[in-house]
């Protein structure tokens, strides 16, 4: 616990000084509008995956769950 607590006393002022100076992106608006609307198309995608997954998770837990019966036959 210690040595971690000396590697992260050691590492932190390292990362504080290498971004010394602003960086000053020359983005317009449109860059922005066009990153939001990359980000929205992404959103959109995964939403019906993540619905899907929960769906396949419940019909597994459900199939699970359920006490099968084992008829014999004659």
């Amino acid at each position: 616990m210690k040595a971690l607590a000396t590697l992260i006393a050691t590492l932190a002022p390292a990362t504080a000084f290498a971004a010394s100076t602003l960086h000053e992106d020359n983005s317009g608006i449109f860059v922005w509008v066009f990153l939001g609307f990359c980000a929205l198309i992404v959103v959109v995608q995964v939403m019906p995956a993540v619905i899907l997954m929960l769906g396949f998770a419940k019909g597994l837990s459900e199939k699970m769950s359920k006490k099968q019966e084992v008829v014999a036959h004659k």
